[in-house]
């Protein structure tokens, strides 16, 4: 049996492409199962982020699937066409890579020191 996972794509500022990927399919996969699978066997360069150590436990790899927000670690793949976006209120990095810290949380901010009357 075979998945269609159909991910939007693009780039800031470019219009969103949709690209259809055709991914074996076993009933217990994970839609992140299926990008996993593109990335290594179909296309290097798909962007989408996540850091498992367990089942949603960082919560890096939400999107939408068929315009619901969910992880995908956690959402089974189905042996049909599923759509795959980025989420809608973050700021689109590239594919399904949004930005999920609040500005003020961010490495580069944080790396940057404190600023203001305190420092």
């Amino acid at each position: 049996m075979i998945a269609t996972l159909r991910i939007q794509r693009g780039m800031p500022g470019a219009p969103p492409e949709e690209t259809d990927f055709e991914v074996p399919f076993e009933p217990g996969q994970s839609v992140l199962d299926g990008l996993r699978w593109i990335r290594r066997e179909a296309d290097a360069g798909l962007a989408f982020r996540y850091s498992c150590l367990n089942a949603n436990a960082c919560k890096e790899c939400m999107l939408l699937v068929d315009g619901k927000v969910g992880y995908a670690c956690t959402l089974r793949l189905e042996a049909r066409v599923m759509r795959l976006a980025p989420l809608p209120n973050k700021k689109l990095i590239r594919d399904l890579v949004t930005a999920i810290a609040p500005p003020d949380e961010r490495l580069d901010r944080i790396a940057a020191g404190p600023k203001g009357p305190e420092a």
